[in-house]
Parts: structure tokens; sequence; C-alpha cells
């Protein structure tokens, strides 16, 4: 009989549905760490936990036993994927358990700033009657900036709807059609809504695209007065920048839930007035823990009852005959979205894949989503891979179509991705050298033969003497090392649309890129960072 661990405290619901699953044995054993929690970890078959527990490479090292690891929860930064994962542990995941709990918080952390909540209580506290003091401001009427529109983002839209506030959101991968149906007024760039909103909360993941996402820069452009919230991940506001722009009065308010460091008990903001924090208390609900314990208890149960592997973070769901036969197009097509998620930002509304020539005859609907996986992942929090991606792209209002054509053409096998958005039509195609060594063979509408891996740049010119001479020179300057170029035109006629293509030794520092787009003839230049040659996410084996 499978043994289960239970590592952090979990609803009674949750630990109910475990132990009357009948084929499993349960024991809670919560505050584990170092050596004690590698040796207990040794005696399970499962584990389930929350955010407490950090489980470690050094938790798992030498662990021959343990197959699964159930979050309940999404973030999955307290355990090591990596490790895990090469260990064969499958990691799940539960992401849906919480968004309405943490989009109340967010509602909550509003109206308690707006209404001086906690220093009108302390007053009283205080023995003081101060009401003119505490003089708040209502929310209907205002504007409240949203970016990232998931399942998060959305329930805050909807629920502000109700507050009769108008709402301007920001994601790249929303369409027109859905933000309509959320009541959203789309903006094309964070910066656009700045100025115009009284309100700004955040509900993206913390990547090294959304790290100080929000500093002093964009806070100088925040219409005046405005309040900011985050009860999404510490680290999207520069901590930094919110005491200056408290201090200056740019800021009007600032409430936090999350931190860049948790448990976290000592902060500049701490204190000051017009901020108001709490300690994560996001997923805090009696509702949200009794949800998520469920979910992790039903993933559990389900994968040591019928092997079922399901919200899995590292693992693929393909059998081992039909990875080994179609991870290379895997890979392209997982490249492709990765490629055109970081160049050419509109919000798409249609994705469409072209597959010509013997990768027509395969199982398409597999690579479709290989390449949403590539194109959101780093929008998206909590995993994104060949299981999930094709519904997060559709909850999204994203369509995904497919294309089959089994002519040989230039390639005997071409893979060509389309991100279709109001503005333009982005183009990239790809193909397989042998059996591990993904290309890029076009983009935009200039065919060229380049690497589809590390760090590129991608940049548009007229087809003029000189204008490659000049690139080099810059990158030189900045003593960054081209490794391979690539140049392709639109017509085999000099002077027209160029597009050059350059794999980098090392990330181009930011001075780097202005100088590039500085040049006449280059009409827009994009680093685009992509995994390193051979390197795979882990639910393709990576």
């Amino acid at each position: 009989m499978p043994k289960i661990i239970v590592l952090d405290p979990l609803s009674q619901d949750g630990l109910n549905l475990l132990q009357s699953a009948g084929n499993l044995e349960v024991e809670v054993r919560t505050g584990l760490k170092g050596e004690e929690l590698r040796k207990a970890l040794n005696d399970f078959d499962g584990a389930i936990c929350r955010s407490g527990v950090q489980i470690t490479a050094a938790a798992l090292e030498g662990n021959h036993r343990l197959r699964a690891i159930a979050r309940a929860g999404v973030g999955v930064d307290n355990i090591d994927v990596e490790a895990a994962t090469r260990q064969g542990i499958v990691v799940m995941n539960t992401p849906g358990g919480n968004t309405v709990s943490t989009a109340e918080q967010t509602i909550c952390l509003m109206l308690a700033l707006s209404r001086n909540v906690h220093p009108a209580y302390q007053s009283l506290i205080e023995g003081r009657w101060d009401r003119k003091k505490f003089t708040g401001t209502q929310l209907a009427g205002k504007t409240l900036g949203i970016i990232g529109l998931g399942r998060i983002g959305q329930a805050v839209a909807s629920r502000a709807r109700g507050l009769e506030m108008r709402i301007v959101g920001y994601d790249p991968f929303v369409t027109a059609p859905r933000a309509k149906e959320l009541g959203v007024e789309l903006v094309d760039s964070i910066d656009d809504m700045l100025p115009v909103v009284d309100y700004l909360t955040v509900h993206t993941p913390l990547t090294d695209q959304t790290k100080n996402l929000i500093g002093s820069d964009r806070i100088a452009r925040l219409k005046k007065g405005a309040r900011l919230i985050n009860c999404a991940r510490g680290g999207i506001y520069d901590e930094a920048a919110l005491v200056e722009g408290l201090k200056s009065g740019q800021i009007g308010g600032v409430a936090l839930d999350v931190y860049p460091e948790e448990p976290c008990t000592s902060n500049p903001l701490f204190g000051m007035p017009n901020v108001l924090c709490t300690p994560h208390l996001g997923a805090s609900t009696e509702e949200a823990q009794s949800n998520v314990a469920l979910e992790a208890a039903e993933l559990l149960i389900d994968f040591f009852t019928t092997g079922a592997i399901k919200q899995s973070v590292n693992m693929s769901p393909l059998d081992p005959k039909t990875l080994a036969e179609l991870r290379g197009y895997l890979n392209v097509a997982y490249r492709l979205g990765l490629l055109l998620a970081q160049v050419d930002h509109a919000p798409p509304h249609t994705c469409r894949l072209n597959y010509k020539g013997e990768v027509a005859k395969k199982d398409t609907r597999l690579l479709s989503a290989a390449f949403a996986a590539g194109l959101l992942e780093h929008a998206l929090e909590g995993g994104v891979n060949i299981v999930n991606a094709e519904v997060l792209l559709r909850e999204r209002g994203i369509e995904l179509v497919e294309q089959r054509n089994t002519d040989i053409g230039d390639f005997t096998s071409l893979v060509t991705a389309e991100v279709i958005s109001e503005k333009r039509t982005s183009i990239a195609a790809g193909t397989l050298f042998g059996n591990h060594m993904p290309r890029l063979v076009q983009k935009g509408n200039c065919r060229l033969e380049s690497y589809l891996d590390g760090v590129l740049m991608i940049f548009y010119h007229r087809d003029a003497p000189g204008v490659i001479g000049k690139v080099g020179s810059i990158f030189g300057k900045y003593r960054v090392n081209i490794a391979q170029m690539a140049v392709g035109r639109a017509s085999n006629q000099p002077g027209g649309e160029a597009v050059g293509v350059l794999a980098l030794d090392s990330q181009p520092p930011a001075e780097a890129l202005a100088e590039v787009l500085s040049i006449p003839d280059i009409a827009r230049a994009s680093v685009v960072k992509l995994p390193k040659a051979g390197e795979l996410p882990a639910w393709l084996g990576g």
C-alpha cells in the first residue's frame, strides 16, 4: 500500500479524502527540515505540501522511493522541480483552488486602503476619535489598472465591475473580444495605462521579465496619488521605489500581501503612512484551503490508483515511444512559441500552425500544444506544459488553428507559426536538422537559416550596404561576441525589407540595443532568450 506524507498543515477535508481512499496509508508530519526531512521522504511514496516546507535538492538526495509530490496551491517555488525531475518524481499543483480568495483579498486591500481602515481602528485603540483625519475615497467611478488577466486578474475585474469601477487591463495574451466580455479596456502597453489609473494591481508570475516591473521610471508615469496593490508575487514592485514614491507623494498608497523574501517581518514599508500590509493571506480562507487540499488529494489518489498524471509541472503525459518519435519537432514548436512571445508584442486573437511534409503525418495536436506552451511559458504561473497549454490559450480567447499539407517542399518537414493580432501577423518557421538541431528558417517574409537557441537578437532593416557592419561594430564595442549571423530578405532585389538574426554569446546591455535602434535603416529590434542547444523543458524529458 503506497504511503503518503503530509508535510504542511492541510485542510481536514483533504486529509479525510486521502484517508477514505482505502488504498493509501497517510501520515501527517509537519515542520520537517534538513536531514530530518530527507530521511522522512525516503520512507514515503508520495508527499503533499503547501508553501511552508522546503523540498530542496538536498532533501531529495538519494531518494529512490518517492514518486509524486502534490502542491496544494499554485506556486512550486518551495520545491526543487529540476531535482525532482532528475529523480523521476512527478510534481503536480492545483492552480485553480485559490482564485476567488486571492481576488477577494485584492479587493479587500483596495477598499481598506481607500477608507483608511487600519489607521482609523488604531486611533480608536489609542483612545482617539478622529473622523475628519480619516476621510477616504470611494471606488465607484475610479479607474483600476490590472496587469495580468489570467484566472485571478479576471476574477478581480469581475468584482471591480460590481463596484462600478472603470477597468483598464494589459495582458499580451488576452484578445479584444475576450476583454470586452470581461468589461476591460485593453491597452497596448503597461505605460499606456499608468497616467490614467487611480489603482493598480498586478497578477503575473515573478519572472526575469516581471521582476521590478513597476520601478521608479514607471512610478513617475503614474497618475499622481495612485494606489498600488500586490497580492501576486513579491518583487513585481520595486519596494525601494515604492518607498520613494510614497515619500514624494507621487503614490497615494500601497497595499502588499506578498514580499520578495518570506516570511517577512521587517520591511521599510512597514509603519509608513498610507501603507497596509498583510502576511500573504491571499489563499488563507477556509474555502481556498479546502479546495486546494481536496484537489491535491485527488491528484495523489488518481496517481497511485490508476497512474494518471494530471496538472504536472514537470512530466510529459506522452508514452516513451511517442515522446522519442516526436521530441525533435516538439522542441521546434516549443522554441517557435518562445520566440514569437518575445517579439512583435501585441495581444493575439489567433495562432495558426501550418505543418508541411513528413511532420504533417504526425500527431500535430501535440505539436500545437508544445507551441502554445512556449508562447505562454513566461506569461503564466504554476507550470505551463503540453497538458494544459491549449486550454490556457483558449481561456484567454485565443483560437488555435492547424493546417496540414503532406507535400514535401524545400524541407522534408516544416513548421510555420503565425501569431495574429489586430495590428499585425508575426510569422516564424522552423525545421529540424538531423535529429536534434532546431533551426529557424523564416522570420516574417524573409527566409534565412539561424540557430534557434541561446540569446538571439532579431532586427528588421532596409537591405542596404553597411547596416550589418554597424551592428557588428556596436556589439564589438560592448564586448558581446557574435557566434553566428543569418540575414534574409523578402525578395531577391536589394534595398527592400530584410531580417537579421544574431546568435550572441551573452545578453547585450540595454545601451547596445539602444545604439542598434538608432541606426536609421533599422526599423525595430528584439533580444530573445531561448534555451541552450540540447536543453529541453522538464515536460519534454529535459
